[in-house]
């Protein structure tokens, strides 16, 4: 299959899950993670759910990490040339939700990329060599190839791995770990 029909394909599975399945899944997945060996870094990024996508509810990771006094940082989409900023999530920290229906902090401390140490990465699907399909904007390779190249990147998705290979550009940064509500992949 292509990308362009993966995205299709993911984005209906999503679009057929249930309110009460999207918390089920996301709990999951945010109980996996905490089996990882992640949790001794200080600077996390972490994108906040898209509802309207029936992304991953990434509020019980936002709890982990302040449960843990971690720097949580979130991100501000440029959609003029696909890069990304990057913000310390404080208790100060307003937000509000872009056309695209993302919400991005309004206002902020900036964080160099340089500093993070472990990236939650949104996507779409992934196959099992740690290939993942995003939305096809590019944000994510973009940002990710800015990074340091010891920063953990782990893909959350609510569905198991493609079994075969998906085509892939030299842009392509792969993952390290993708969590599911059931497994956690190591690439």
């Amino acid at each position: 299959m292509t990308k362009t029909e993966l995205r299709k394909k993911y984005k209906i599975l999503r679009q057929a899950l249930s309110l009460n399945e999207i918390e089920d899944f996301s709990l999951a997945i945010a109980n996996q993670l905490l089996k990882l060996n992640i949790w001794d870094k200080s600077f996390y990024h972490i994108f906040l759910t898209i509802e309207e996508q029936k992304e991953i509810n990434t509020d019980y990771i936002l709890n982990i990490l302040a449960g843990k006094d971690k720097n949580i940082i979130i991100s501000k989409s440029n959609f003029e040339d696909f890069s990304m900023s990057h913000y310390l999530l404080t208790d100060t920290t307003q937000l509000q939700k872009n056309n695209y229906h993302i919400p991005e902090p309004v206002n902020g401390i900036a964080i160099p990329v340089s500093q993070l140490e472990i990236v939650f990465i949104p996507l779409l699907g992934f196959d099992k060599t740690g290939n993942r399909i995003g939305y096809g904007k590019g944000f994510y390779d973009r940002f990710l190839a800015n990074c340091k190249p010891e920063t953990l990147k782990i893909g959350l998705s609510f569905f198991e791995s493609e079994t075969e290979a998906f085509e892939t550009s030299a842009d392509d940064i792969k993952l390290d770990y993708c969590v599911t509500p059931t497994k956690v992949f190591q690439f």
